[in-house]
C-alpha cells in the first residue's frame, strides 16, 4: 500500500492507523502548495481531487477521504482492534464520531489557515470551534478515548485534528479532558512512529 500525505495534515490519522495495524505501507509525500511529489509528479494526475490522505492499494485502486480510509484500514486490520465490528453500535459510534470530526471540527479549521479570511470571520470561526470542543471535553470526562477504554481510529483523527489548533491560535488548554487525551495519545508508539515519519518529532 501506498499512502499519499502531508505532514501534520488530515492524512496524519490513517498513518496513525497504518502504524497501529502494523502492516508495510509506503509514504509519498505530497506538497500541497504545488501540488507535486518530491519526484515532480503533478499530484492531480494521482488524484483529481488533489487533496491527501489518498490511499493507494496493491492492485493499484485507489481510496480517497480520511474517514472512509480509517475504516477501510480497520476492517482490514481486525485482529488490532481500530473498531468495532461491523454492524454493531459500537461500531456506529465510531461512525458519528468521525462523521463529527470531519464535518464540525476539520472542516471548522479550514478557515482559520486562509490569510485571505477576514479577521472578524476569524474570531467567529473560532469561537464556533471552541464550542465543538467543549462537546468534545465533556465527552471525554471519564474516560481515556472517545470510545472509553478502547483506542479507536477516531481518536487518530480527533488528535491530527487537535493538533492544528495551536498553530491557528486556539487555545484548549481550558479543556483539560481534551488536554490529557493529547497526553495519552502522544505516549501511544504508534503516534510517535508517525509523526517521527512526517518530521513533526525528533
Amino acid at each position: 500500500m501506498k499512502l499519499y500525505y502531508s505532514p501534520g495534515a488530515c492524512s496524519m490519522s490513517p498513518h496513525i492507523a497504518l502504524c497501529e495495524a502494523g502492516v508495510k505501507f509506503e509514504l509519498v509525500k505530497a506538497a500541497l502548495q504545488t501540488h507535486t511529489l518530491a519526484d515532480g509528479t503533478d499530484y492531480y494526475e494521482i488524484t483529481a481531487k488533489g487533496q491527501v490522505p489518498l490511499l493507494e492499494l496493491d492492485d493499484g485502486s485507489r481510496l480517497s477521504e480520511g474517514p472512509v480510509i480509517l475504516q477501510y484500514i480497520a476492517d482490514h486490520a481486525p485482529g488490532c482492534g481500530l473498531a468495532p465490528a461491523p454492524g454493531t453500535m459500537e461500531r456506529y459510534r465510531v461512525m458519528e464520531w468521525l462523521n463529527f470530526i470531519t464535518s464540525e471540527l476539520h472542516k471548522g479549521f479550514s478557515p482559520l489557515f486562509r490569510p485571505d479570511y477576514p479577521k472578524d470571520a476569524k474570531e467567529l470561526v473560532s469561537a464556533n470551534l471552541m464550542k465543538k470542543f467543549a462537546y468534545v471535553d465533556a465527552r471525554l470526562e471519564g474516560q481515556d478515548y472517545l470510545m472509553g477504554a478502547q483506542f479507536s481510529i477516531a481518536d487518530a483523527y480527533l488528535f491530527t485534528v487537535s493538533n492544528w489548533a495551536g498553530h491557528v491560535g486556539l487555545d484548549l488548554s481550558g479543556f483539560k479532558n481534551v488536554e490529557a487525551f493529547r497526553a495519552r495519545m502522544m505516549a501511544r508508539p504508534a503516534v510517535q512512529q508517525a509523526m517521527k515519519s512526517e518530521g513533526l518529532l525528533k
